[in-house]
């Protein structure tokens, strides 16, 4: 699943939490249980953001910090 598909995912299973909630309450279980489930999709995108491949320039820049195209200029 690409983290695309899953922010669209997270997107339709709080629209659900949300239903769920105002049908049950907000202190209810099967409420609870609703935004578990987007609580592990945000997770799940959190956890594919940081195992994407480093692309060529940063590993370049791994390589060789002083390079000018690695340098991060404050103005």
């Amino acid at each position: 699943m690409t983290n695309n598909n899953i922010q669209e995912k997270i997107e339709q299973e709080r629209e659900e939490a949300r239903a769920i909630c105002d049908a049950s309450g907000a202190n209810s279980k099967e409420c609870a249980v609703a935004w578990d489930s987007v609580e592990e999709l945000q997770a799940e995108s959190a956890h594919q953001k940081e195992k994407q491949p480093k692309s060529a320039l940063e590993t370049y820049c791994d390589d060789n910090p002083e390079a000018a195209e690695c340098k991060i200029h404050d103005n």
